[in-house]
């Protein structure tokens, strides 16, 4: 039962394409998840242990690892961390060229030009880029030249079209130069050269930018735009990198339809499982939204394991708390079953709020699942405090890029918290001046199920286990979850 909102039909996304099954590395496959082995953890004289967030955390990222390294076509890429440093094996720009159109001279036939006194050249060819015949700029020569085309020999400088009367013999400059194929004439004739030029004026030298053996990209690099563009610029059609893990997202519960449809007596539209995928996107994975799943716990099971071939992590939500109908755990550890159908999950209750009930394990002994709470704070609060880690820990990101920035701030009203739980109160932060704190209030109410108010957080008030109460004017721990302060 999902005690939240979520929905069904499968979406993808076209960049994974037929990306080949890839595992963890540092993670040991099959290795004890400690305590989590234990598919209901109990403490000493059979009481019932409530974990920290801090241990459950810890046995998440001692559990997953880096993803082996894949080389991907550049666009496949985008978004990866390189697992290497790349070096260029050429120049850029790989010749001496022009950076305007205009005309390439002799600077000693140019110097002394004005307005009143041009100096007047013959033009013996048109120099397009791409070209590679060039012709030879002599004594009193110049060749129209194009933008981005190569130098050619015996010139030293360009000279702006806009400098020059664009081969018209009038006496006002030109505004541009007519197309080739309207003009040919333009490609010979003479012009005259209204200001002088220095060698090397408006020509982007060989080796300018890059050189051969360069370092372009050190390890670590996550590829975007302008890095995909650099790969390509020295000639790569290729990189090695750690892939973006392929993330499963499917909720439970009978009362779930999808948006969009007619919602009948009992039902709500599926939201959780929207949220989680676009959470996995935000954190930098590959994700598959497959949408809800009944409260059958054998139709979960055939889901789960139909899922295995295309997951690096599954993600489900509901179902994991003592209800009747909470399915994940009847599915995903039966009493009495030995040994689990789908491998190792332990379920366990937290020293958390919102989010006490969670579960954690391998599927078939590889891949990491993560059981979360179906009510909808409760989910995508989850999601940000333990999938989110694991989803960039296997994209092979730093100890500092793992998880979402952490400030100092000002609380502007006060706020309750239960005694021996770490509370996680939804919030709105706003930065300081410079040198200054920041300040922090709390949205919305401590309802796991109230959307309204998480949709209009930017970041998440920690309160400790031990306070239960922070009063307006104390100093508060966030954690920031807006987009633009993420690390990567």
């Amino acid at each position: 039962m999902s005690d939240q909102q979520h929905g069904h039909t499968a979406e993808g996304d076209p960049c994974a394409g037929d990306v080949p099954e890839v595992r963890r590395e540092g993670g040991t496959p099959g290795r004890s998840l400690g305590e989590s082995q234990a598919r209901v953890v109990a403490g000493d004289g059979g009481a019932e242990r409530y974990w920290t967030v801090d241990e459950h955390l810890a046995d998440i990222l001692g559990t997953v690892g880096p993803l082996p390294p894949l080389d991907l076509q550049l666009l496949e890429a985008q978004g990866c961390l390189t697992v290497e440093r790349i070096t260029a094996g050429v120049d850029l720009p790989p010749f001496d060229n022009s950076s305007m159109d205009g005309y390439a001279v002799r600077v000693a036939d140019v110097e002394g030009a004005t307005d009143a006194y041009p100096s007047v050249l013959t033009v013996v060819g048109d120099v397009a880029a791409g070209a590679a015949d060039l012709p030879v700029v002599g004594p009193g020569q110049c060749a129209r030249i194009m933008t981005g085309a190569p130098l050619p020999p015996g010139a030293e400088a360009v000279v702006p079209v806009e400098w020059t009367d664009g081969g018209s013999g009038g006496k006002d400059a030109a505004v541009g130069m007519a197309p080739h194929s309207s003009a040919p004439e333009g490609a010979a004739g003479e012009v005259r050269v209204f200001r002088p030029a220095a060698d090397g004026d408006f020509v982007r030298r060989k080796g300018d930018d890059i050189t051969p053996g360069q370092v372009v990209l050190p390890e670590g690099t996550l590829l975007g735009p302008a890095q995909i563009g650099l790969l390509a610029a020295i000639g790569l059609d290729s990189v090695r990198v750690r892939p973006r893990p392929r993330v499963v997202v499917l909720s439970t519960g009978s009362e779930l339809v999808q948006p969009g449809a007619a919602v009948g007596p009992g039902q709500i539209s599926d939201s959780n499982s929207f949220a989680l995928t676009a959470a996995a996107r935000d954190a930098g994975a590959i994700a598959y939204r497959v949408g809800g799943v009944p409260d059958d716990a054998e139709r979960l099971r055939e889901v789960v394991e139909d899922q295995l071939i295309r997951a690096d992590l599954v993600v489900t939500s509901g179902g994991v708390s003592v209800g009747a109908y909470d399915v994940v755990k009847e599915a995903l550890a039966p009493e009495g079953v030995e040994p689990p159908p789908l491998g190792a999950i332990s379920f366990r209750k937290l020293r958390m709020q919102p989010g006490k009930p969670q579960g954690f394990g391998l599927l078939d002994g590889r891949v990491p699942l993560f059981a979360l709470p179906g009510n909808p704070v409760s989910a995508y609060l989850s999601f940000e405090l333990f999938v989110r880690p694991a989803i960039r820990a296997m994209m092979g990101a730093g100890a500092d890029e793992v998880h979402r920035p952490v400030v100092r701030a000002v609380l502007t009203e006060g706020l309750k918290s239960p005694a021996g739980r770490r509370q996680f109160a939804r919030a709105r932060y706003a930065a300081g001046n410079p040198g200054e704190k920041g300040s922090v209030a709390p949205v919305g109410g401590a309802g796991s199920h109230l959307v309204g108010p998480l949709a209009q957080a930017n970041s998440v008030i920690v309160v400790p286990e031990d306070t239960t109460r922070a009063e307006a004017g104390d100093e508060v721990e966030v954690v920031l979850l807006e987009a633009a302060d993420r690390p990567l």
